[in-house]
């Protein structure tokens, strides 16, 4: 019997080393350590779950211990109780900076006073620091985390206590040498919580987002594991964790936790098991998912990610930031075009908005398996066109993603008849206006080997001044089955225009050839 682990994979607040597999932190953001020594005040800024506090408490001890610095990381989430209340705010992030002084281990001298100096609401904060900084015979560094935890005034009062201190140290005003603000959003976005006064805001010399994992620290980090245990990782199961996750990294610990721990798996880690793992975590829509599905629906998400889930492109007509603070939550792709940002979050996302139909949903799943084991997609599609003419109506008048409603009730569809045994693979092509959808269903050969059967689905809308856009699916499906070397497909065309046919005649069936000379089904619904 292999021994109890010393350490394992965390899912749940900041890491440390004596519990958990952990990368080093501070060489995932090398700036931070550089800006800090140069006295600069700047944001760390990245999506939940993606270490900051991890890499904030290791920079702080780092410092500390080189002896230049008394560097101390402490947070603002309390004091998010406080609103625009801005005494209550202060004395709430005083105790917080006292408390985790208290717990740093340093020796008096570098501690802050025993009692902050009496001064008006709106002063309190500053002046605290400047006492501080008075006795401590160390540069201060004071690494803020949880910022945007502050509300309304309140943010306005500390960020300008902190613009007017820092402004005022070339004349030998005691104050912090560094000050990092560490949280979700970027500097922007302080600005907007604080009625877009930029003046706070313009002694921050840099803002830096904390990155994901590449696929050699994912490998990296699951040989620690491997190291300790002997227990390994395949390396397609590496690899697929990579594409899942796109380096996200509470999804690679969560989804390592959950083979080893919650699945009880004590061999080589397969892909099936990621396989089993992945969806394991999307049923149980784990804190963290769960966090991000319910932002879908705030009018800032929803104008950036509807579109995307049509299969189209978001701009940003009005300026409003609506881009980057879904970028800042951690929703899309850094990069251009936006596409959401791995596809965990892309199943989860259609699974969350899909729930109203789902509930509508009554064909039995095992009526779709074939006395051989395989898959009846003909049925499925039969079925749809049955439940389309009685709800579909309905569930898209209902569907708060109107442009993208189409899309989710056909996955929503298929999500309650195939996932019971098998599973879909998504893909928002983002620009094309299409979602292609990939079955896959496991299933057992005739001499008893394990087979997997491959049906591929593209989704297009017609939409009211436009062209059919049959040419254009069948081009594009012609594209995505030759990629997956599939030899036919499913396109299935939704007819949003007014002078579509009426409910109750949809869901015609006809035969198409792509450029290539594939044959493909044609469902018009």
């Amino acid at each position: 019997m292999r021994p109890p682990r010393a350490r394992y994979f965390n899912t749940t607040g900041p890491c440390g080393p004596r519990l958990h597999y952990m990368l080093p932190p501070t060489p995932r953001l090398p700036e931070a350590r550089a800006l800090v020594e140069m006295d600069r005040y700047f944001v760390v800024h990245a999506p939940r779950q993606t270490g900051k506090t991890t890499m904030l408490g290791t920079l702080a001890s780092e410092l500390t211990a080189e002896g230049d610095f008394a560097a101390l990381t402490f947070s603002c989430e309390r004091a998010k109780s406080a609103g625009d209340d801005v005494a209550w705010a202060e004395s709430i992030l005083l105790e917080s900076l006292r408390e985790a002084a208290a717990q740093s281990g340093w020796p008096d001298e570098l501690l802050p006073p025993d009692s902050w100096p009496q001064s008006p609401p709106g002063t309190r904060f500053g002046s605290a620091l400047s006492a501080w900084c008075r006795r401590c015979p160390r540069r201060v560094a004071l690494l803020i985390d949880e910022i945007d935890a502050l509300q309304g005034n309140s943010m306005v009062s500390i960020l300008s206590q902190l613009r007017y201190g820092h402004n005022a140290r070339p004349e030998g005003h005691p104050f912090p040498a560094s000050v990092v603000l560490c949280g979700l959003r970027d500097v922007r976005d302080y600005k907007l919580a604080s009625g877009g006064d930029p003046g706070p805001f313009n002694i921050v010399a840099e803002s830096l987002r904390l990155g994901d994992f590449t696929a050699d620290e994912i490998a990296e980090l699951y040989g620690q594991h491997t190291q300790v245990t002997g227990q390994e990782f395949a390396k397609d199961a590496v690899e697929r964790i990579f594409e899942l996750t796109q380096g996200q990294p509470w999804l690679v610990n969560a989804l390592a936790d959950e083979i080893i721990t919650q699945m009880g798996v004590t061999g080589t880690i397969t892909i099936g098991q990621v396989e089993e793992a992945k969806e394991r975590l999307i049923r149980a829509r784990a804190v963290h998912l769960d966090s991000l599905a319910a932002r879908l629906h705030e009018p800032r998400v929803k104008r950036v990610m509807e579109p995307i889930v049509a299969g189209g492109t978001y701009i940003d007509r009005h300026n409003s930031g609506d881009l980057a603070y879904a970028r800042d939550l951690g929703l899309i792709t850094q990069k251009p075009p936006p596409q959401v940002a791995n596809p965990i979050y892309r199943e989860v996302i259609l699974r969350v908005l899909g729930e109203l139909t789902e509930q509508n949903i009554h064909a039995d799943p095992h009526s779709l398996v074939l006395p051989d084991g395989r898959f009846d997609l003909p049925r499925l599609l039969e079925e749809f066109v049955v439940f389309w003419r009685e709800h579909g109506e309905v569930l898209i008048r209902q569907e708060g993603y109107h442009e993208a409603a189409c899309q989710i009730i056909l996955m929503a569809f298929l999500h309650r008849l195939v996932n019971g045994g098998g599973y879909l693979d998504r893909e928002y092509a983002a620009g094309t206006k299409r979602l292609d959808v990939l079955v896959r269903w496991p299933y057992t050969g005739p001499d008893g080997e394990r087979l997997i059967q491959r049906e591929a689905m593209e989704l297009k809308v017609w939409r009211p001044g436009t062209d059919d856009p049959l040419p254009e699916g069948l081009a594009q499906l012609d594209r995505y089955l030759d990629r997956l070397t599939l030899t036919t497909g499913v396109l299935v065309i939704f007819d949003r225009r007014p002078e579509a046919p009426p409910w109750k005649e949809r869901g015609d069936f006809d035969q198409a050839t792509t450029p290539s000379g594939r044959p493909v089904t044609v469902l018009r619904a």
